[in-house]
């Protein structure tokens, strides 16, 4: 139960990407994913390398997505920046 609060987590979060210049890896579907598997890897990491089931699952395994939905979705970005600047593609910055 666990892992699907982590994931609904992720993609919360992920709604926010709009905002951002599109320099994400995969574009909008890769930060997706990356979304997704960081927040599912680190909060299986954090809770021992188990799921906790549905009588282990509280308010805090929302709270155990964020880091992993947060630095998976700093890995698309960066990663699909830095091949943007490769391939000579530069968009305007904020």
């Amino acid at each position: 139960m666990s892992m699907l609060v982590w994931v609904l987590m992720a993609l919360a979060i992920w709604h926010f990407t709009v905002f951002l210049p599109d320099h994400f890896w995969g574009g909008i579907v890769g930060a997706l994913l990356c979304a997704v598997i960081g927040s599912s890897v680190v909060g299986f990491l954090i809770s021992g390398l188990k799921v906790p089931g549905e009588s282990d699952t509280d308010l805090a395994q929302a709270f155990v997505a964020l880091p992993g939905t947060f630095l998976g979705l700093g890995f698309a970005y960066l990663y699909g920046r830095a091949q943007d600047r490769a391939a000579g593609i530069e968009r305007h910055q904020l």
